[in-house]
This record gives structure tokens, sequence and C-alpha cells, in this order.
């Protein structure tokens, strides 16, 4: 069992760190930040800085652009990008993208990551992956997929709504996942502007980090050629556990970069303020929540870590990769919430990044499969007794 990492990971972890600290953070005040994400403009220059840099997608292959990093190495780089919550997007390793690369690097054809993966990987576009659905469709639950995919000579017609498809807005072509006529799920690529694909409006939500948003949208007879079905046909559900094991371990990383952060600005506070005539950080109820911090993003390292271990070792992870989730998620969330408790009024202005990045994090306990659903799942292959990378 060995926990240390090797000197030329520990070099990039700090040629990242100071990317993050230098020509990430000071943009996160940019006016071009909005509602609904860092506007297209803030992102290509984002993008621009991180492709200088020599640190754009990492986690691409190496024939791509990218550097090929291992899973254990995403877990070291995504932490120091996380740091700034425009770091994710500087480093082009944001949800739904990063994701999106790695099924496309697994299951597309070579003229199909010519078309779309490798202009992805250069940054010069962004994707989606339009699976989920409005009532009664799917959501937490893949198997009520309503959105349908009928076999026309040498295409497929696609019709269906989807929303909460993060990235929609300005992607410029969509992952979808359908039904067949035979009750089994495929996945197709198409070109956003092409005639069928319809966006019907932006969704407002609490968080504000993905460029794009949240959008609805609808396909109307759109046609898909049979060339564009990304893997086989009937492996949908299949292909979608081999975006989300990996994909839900990159969001936990991620967000342990900017729960880290809101610690570390909370401790600054608690030793700089004084309150009732002494440090603040020296009452017991803020050093005991600071020491709790410290257990928790300790805690969703080494769930991120050994889970990034076992995938490097080639393992499904299903299961491991739904409890780092939960864990990490969960004990991440805390950090932040007990970080605009110890700031008080500061951590619910935008003084700091903290009350940004409460809004933001919330999510994430839902965002690839709720909590409740993952221990659900968890819970019944315990029962089983095939826990291990079920």
């Amino acid at each position: 069992m060995d926990f240390s990492i090797s000197p030329e990971l520990q070099a990039l972890q700090e040629e990242v760190r100071r990317f993050i600290a230098e020509q990430v953070i000071p943009l996160e005040t940019d006016p071009r930040q909005t509602a609904h994400g860092p506007s297209e403009d803030l992102r290509n220059e984002l993008v621009a800085r991180a492709r200088k840099a020599g640190l754009l997608t990492p986690h691409a292959p190496r024939e791509l652009g990218g550097l090929g990093l291992s899973h254990i190495e995403k877990a070291v780089v995504f932490e120091e990008a996380g740091y700034s919550t425009l770091g994710p997007t500087a480093m082009n390793i944001h949800a739904p993208d990063e994701g999106n690369i790695h099924l496309m690097e697994v299951v597309a054809t070579p003229a199909q990551k010519e078309r779309w993966l490798k202009p992805l990987v250069q940054g010069k576009i962004r994707s989606c992956f339009a699976m989920t659905e409005p009532a009664p469709g799917a959501g937490a639950d893949p198997s009520m997929l309503q959105t349908t995919a009928v076999k026309d000579g040498d295409h497929y017609v696609i019709n269906g709504d989807k929303w909460f498809i993060t990235g929609a807005e300005g992607a410029s072509f969509a992952i979808i996942m359908a039904k067949m006529e035979d009750g089994t799920a495929t996945m197709f690529l198409s070109d956003m502007n092409a005639p069928g694909v319809e966006y019907v409006r932006t969704m407002d939500a609490m968080d504000a980090c993905f460029t794009g948003g949240h959008g609805v949208l609808r396909f109307n007879n759109l046609r898909v050629p049979a060339a564009d079905v990304l893997g086989e046909i009937g492996k949908g559900f299949r292909y979608a556990q081999v975006r989300l094991a990996p994909a839900r371990l990159t969001h936990c990383m991620r967000w342990l970069g900017q729960a880290r952060r809101t610690h570390e600005i909370a401790l600054d506070y608690a030793r700089k303020r004084q309150a009732f005539g002494v440090q603040l950080g020296a009452h017991e109820g803020i050093s005991f929540m600071l020491a709790d911090n410290e257990i928790d993003l300790h805690t969703a390292r080494l769930h991120i870590w050994h889970t990034a271990w076992m995938l490097d070792r080639g393992e499904r992870c299903n299961f491991e990769s739904s409890r780092a989730k939960v864990a990490c998620s969960e004990a991440e969330w805390r950090v932040v919430d007990r970080s605009v408790q110890i700031l008080g009024g500061q951590g619910v202005t935008g003084e700091t990044i903290v009350s940004r990045i409460f809004t933001d994090m919330r999510a994430f306990r839902i965002y690839d499969g709720p909590s409740e659903v993952h221990r659900f799942s968890m819970g019944k292959k315990i029962v089983a007794g095939r826990e291990r990378s079920a």
C-alpha cells in the first residue's frame, strides 16, 4: 500500500496549481461569468490559456493531444483544477465533455473520432449528453426512457423530449440515448444544428459553473445515419456505465478541489478574525468544525484514490464508484456548509467565492445519480453478495 505520488506527477500537480492561481482565479470575477455559466467568450479565453500552458484536456489520449492520464493521475490533477470554479472549464475537463471524451475514446469509430472527438479534445467545440427526460421519462431510472429511435432505411428517426441537458446551448453535437423498438437502448451522435433538433429553452438552476447551462431539447423526426450510431445497436445502457463509473469519480475529484478551497478560506478567516476577545479559531465550536472539515476532505480523497486505483487495474467499479459518489458528495458538501458557517456574514455574500461554491455544489448530490439511488443499488448488491466491482 503506497500513497506516494511520483516526482513526475508531483511536478504536474504543482504546474496545475500555479496555472490555476495565476491564470484562472483572477477571471472568477469576470463579468462574462453569467447565471448560466461562463460565456462562450470567457470559455474560449480560458481554454486558450490552458492550451498555451500545455494543460488542455490532459485526460485525453496522447495521440489526440492530451497527456493520457491514468485515473490516479486524474485524481491529483482534477482536484487542483477544481480549486477554481473556472478551472475545469479552462482545462476542458468539465462535465459533460470530460465524460463524453472518455466514452468516445472507448466506443467511437475512427470516422466519428475524427469528426467529433478530435475537435472536442482540442477545445474547439463543446458537446452534450442527452439522456435525462421530463416525467414520465428517464431520470435516475434510465429504464423509463421515452425517446424513441425507429429504423428507416439507412437512417434512424428519433423523437422525444430531453431536459436538464448540461451544456446543450452552444454545443456542437449531442450523444442521444433513445429506446429501440425491441425495448433496448442505443446511443446516437448528431450535430446540434441538424434538422429535427430543437433547443426549447434554458432552465434556471442553482449552479452557474457549466458553459451553456442546462437546456431543454426536443427531437422532431431527427434523422440520424446508421454510420452515426455510437457503438452497437442495443448497447446504450451498457455504454452508459462505461461513461458513468469514471464520470462519477471525476465529479468527486473536481468538487474536492473546491471544498478544499472553501476550507482554506474559512481557516484563514478563523485565524485572523477576533470574537469575544480571542481568535475565532480558538473557540471550540469553530475548531471542531475545522477538524471535521479535515476529516471529510481526507475521507473523500481516500475514496477517490482507492476507486481510481481499482479503475486503473481494469475493474468495472460500479459498486465502488457509487460508494465514492455518495461519500464524496456528502462529505464535500459538509465541508462547504461548515465553511459558510465559520465565515458568517462573509459566507453568505459575494465577499468570498464560498457562497458561489455553496450554490454550485448542492446539485452534486443529485448529478450522476442521487445519493438515495446509489444507496439503493449498493444495498441490493450487498444483500446479494456481489458488491465488489459488480
